[in-house]
């Protein structure tokens, strides 16, 4: 049954490997389990409910995801855009949770429209192939920065923003050693490198009484205080068009970039470049944004830690739902899933990293109206924590070197009309 609806075999893939990437998946994003809570209740949300909307979403999310577009990508609450929610809608505008919720509802129907009428998909088949490749390891460089800081390898700092992070303590070393023993063990090709990567140093951390050892079973809490308590009214007052609007660009690309990038490290994607299937994995990631709206979460997004389950072999649905499964199971085994810690998943990130970053490979270098935007690109994504500016800043240098240099004719009309709006919101937004 699994092989006929999944088309396993047609994909290169069986059940062992579907799985296996889908547990690798799951525990390199497991950390939006209670970092989501942690955010959302900075906006006044109950923590415990907002937990469990956490949870369904990701499950639903993913579920969708496998069962209607067959692609072993990932969904949950997106990290960036909950930061929005809470610190800039809510404590810094001064709206109610409830109608920051209604303003996530309204943005997830547009998209829910703009994908059901093909407008979504038109807009990311006309991104260039050189482009194409910038978001890979552009997303790439995202993961590696993410990797590094829950490592704390990098930290920040007033004056240089970044620096190095404090490597006399053991939290640091033990992810320098679990990104060793990841790279080691899949150069062995040894199955599961990143799995067995986590795992150790999860006992290790254990072993050591770094991190504690939570116990397995808890009975989930309620979701009543979040469950339909979007403001759909209050999202419409004047005050909030513009967040809803900055909601729908940053998830329309901030998603549209993650479908590509890890669809391209798994080899997903056509001999055009295109991603076939795109309506469907449109509609699954716009559907799982209104559903968590719904339950009591800002935006669900899919993730680009999907990348770590194609990199252990993960090729069809089969993987999504994998996930959503264990996102499921983390509302009665929280403690357990809540065991593993961040410096143990981080070198499963930056191992992605490697893998991802090879994309600039690929980009004509001798061409540099294709080369430039593609690097500006790929280092604003990590250098601005957001895959969405990395795509607006690389659409917009695209068109205007395309321009300067006399080579307008290469240019789409949906590409200006893309840099355009991306202009209009820097400037207004």
């Amino acid at each position: 049954m699994l092989e006929r609806f999944f088309q396993l075999s047609a994909h290169g893939t069986d059940v062992r490997t579907e799985l296996l990437a889908g547990l690798t998946t799951f525990l390199t994003m497991a950390y939006i389990i209670f970092v989501n809570p942690d955010i959302l209740s900075a906006a006044g949300m109950p923590r415990e409910a907002v937990f469990v909307a956490t949870c369904i979403a990701a499950a639903l999310g993913s579920a969708i995801m496998g069962l209607y577009a067959n692609y072993p990508i990932a969904l949950a609450p997106g990290m960036g855009l909950n930061a929005y929610f809470a610190f800039a809608v809510v404590k810094g505008m001064g709206f109610t949770w409830q109608a920051a919720l209604g303003a996530v509802f309204i943005s997830g129907c547009l998209f829910v429209v703009v994908s059901l009428f093909r407008l979504r998909e038109a807009i990311v088949n006309s991104i260039p192939r050189s482009m194409k490749f910038a978001i890979s390891a552009g997303v790439g460089l995202f993961l590696a920065i993410i990797g590094l800081k829950n490592a704390g390898i990098i930290a920040g700092h007033p004056a240089t923003l970044l620096t190095l992070g404090d490597l006399h303590q053991p939290g640091p070393l033990l992810a320098v050693l679990g990104f060793v023993l990841i790279v080691a063990l899949e150069q062995r090709r040894i199955h599961g490198g990143i799995i067995i990567g986590i795992l150790a140093i999860t006992a290790l951390a254990i072993a050591l009484g770094l991190t504690p050892f939570n116990g397995i079973f808890a009975a989930p809490p309620s979701i009543a205080p979040t469950f339909l308590q979007m403001d759909i009214a209050g999202a419409l007052n004047a005050g909030l068009l513009t967040v809803i609007l900055t909601f729908f660009l940053v998830e329309l690309f901030d998603a549209s970039g993650t479908l590509i990038g890890v669809a391209h490290r798994a080899g997903l994607l056509d001999a055009d470049g295109k991603l076939p299937r795109l309506r469907n994995a449109l509609l699954a990631d716009s559907t799982a944004i209104v559903a968590g709206a719904a339950l009591g979460t800002s935006s669900t997004t899919a993730y680009i830690e999907s990348a770590a389950g194609t990199s252990v072999g993960g090729r069809t649905g089969l993987t999504a739902v994998t996930v959503a499964v264990l996102f499921l199971a983390a509302l009665v085994l929280a403690p357990l899933a809540g065991t593993v810690p961040a410096f143990a998943t981080a070198p499963a990130l930056c191992y992605v990293a490697v893998l991802m970053i090879r994309g600039l490979a690929e980009i004509d270098w001798d061409d540099l109206t294709e080369a430039t935007p593609a690097v500006v690109t790929a280092i604003t994504m990590p250098f601005t924590f957001s895959i969405a500016h990395g795509i607006a800043f690389g659409f917009v240098s695209y068109a205007a070197l395309k321009v300067l240099a006399g080579r307008s004719r290469d240019l789409s009309p949906m590409v200006v009309g893309i840099a355009i709006v991306f202009v209009l919101k820097f400037a207004f937004l």
